[in-house]
């Protein structure tokens, strides 16, 4: 059976693209912008969330820079700001999601530089916004946030890495334009293990995903909306360097962990997770970016993304369940 996921995973090449051709200049005019900030935060809900995490970490690991991730609510409720030359950027496939406006419009009222990445351009978000780019996705149906969340997480890589000028920039940048032919290619190749993958452990009930640098972004999304919202698995994201806290003592044979391996210095740690949980006998679940690309490993949460996909796409069906349906979100006031 072919679910409305099915359609939306296959237009993620494609949805990068125009949003490459369409909204490119815009994100450069941005970046230039933002260079005299002082600070910049990202601000996200579920998997808007996870781009701003892996966002985040891709340009901490190269530069210094002060940089925050919040929640819309926790902006909008904790977060105290008196220094005027900020800006921040707030994500949203829908541009109406309730704690990331009201993050919108609390930092409008500080007189802060705002801009909106979103798939809505009619949306209230784009249009409260200082700067709205608007990824070209087309409308999104299914839950778990495919083209939204591959073209979202380009325009923030875009964007940060736009401020800078030298060579390390330069380069992600290049990368950038290789990602359409390269996601293009691992939608084909992977499907069929994936597949597999996924029959093997539709049975499983709980996974714990794990990975380190930027790719604790995407574990967090794995967990939170991509197992939990679209398998309707119990999942906990963590970072590797967090194993050793908490659930060194709960791993056990048979438990199902998702490593997440980018050959990242942090990876260190996850490395040494993979060898603990192996000698436990924990159903290990290994996602390596050398396995499928050889891109710059830090657009690894771009690549890995693509077999992860296929994995919860076929848990769903595997385990009864339409991985783009909801039972809670949008039906319930929270």
């Amino acid at each position: 059976m072919k679910y409305k996921m099915y359609d939306e995973l296959m237009e993620q090449p494609e949805s990068l693209r125009r949003t490459m051709k369409l909204e490119g200049e815009h994100m450069d005019s941005i970046s230039s912008d933002m260079v005299d900030c002082r600070h910049i935060y990202l601000v996200g809900c579920g998997s808007s969330l996870s781009t701003c995490y892996s966002a985040r970490d891709a340009l901490c690991m190269n530069y210094e820079t002060a940089i925050t991730v919040m929640t819309g609510y926790e902006f909008y409720y904790h977060q105290k700001i008196s220094n005027r030359d900020s800006a921040v950027i707030f994500t949203s496939q829908s541009g109406e999601t309730a704690d990331t406006l009201a993050a919108l419009r609390k930092a409008n009222e500080l007189g802060l530089k705002t801009i909106t990445v979103t798939n809505e351009p009619e949306s209230s978000m784009a249009s409260e916004s200082s700067e709205a780019v608007i990824t070209r996705c087309g409308h999104e149906e299914a839950i778990l946030g495919t083209k939204t969340y591959m073209t979202q997480l380009m325009s923030l890589y875009r964007i940060l890495f736009g401020m800078y000028r030298d060579e390390m920039a330069e380069g992600v940048l290049l990368e950038l334009e290789r990602l359409p032919v390269e996601i293009e290619r691992l939608l084909k190749d992977t499907r069929d293990q994936c597949r597999d993958l996924a029959e093997e452990h539709s049975d499983e009930e709980i996974f714990y995903c794990m990975g380190s640098g930027p790719n604790y972004g995407l574990a967090y999304k794995l967990a939170m909306t991509m197992l939990m919202e679209g398998a309707l698995k119990h999942a906990c994201p963590l970072y590797s360097g967090e194993f050793r806290h908490g659930l060194i003592e709960r791993v056990e044979a048979g438990v199902p962990v998702i490593f997440l391996e980018a050959g990242f210095p942090g990876d260190e740690l996850t490395s040494r997770a993979i060898a603990f949980c192996e000698k436990l006998g924990a159903r290990n679940i290994v996602f390596r970016m050398s396995d499928y690309s050889d891109l710059e490993s830090i657009l690894s949460p771009f690549i890995l993304a693509v077999p992860l996909e296929w994995f919860v796409y076929y848990l769903a069906h595997y385990s009864g369940e339409d991985p783009g349906s909801t039972r809670h979100i949008g039906k319930v006031r929270y």
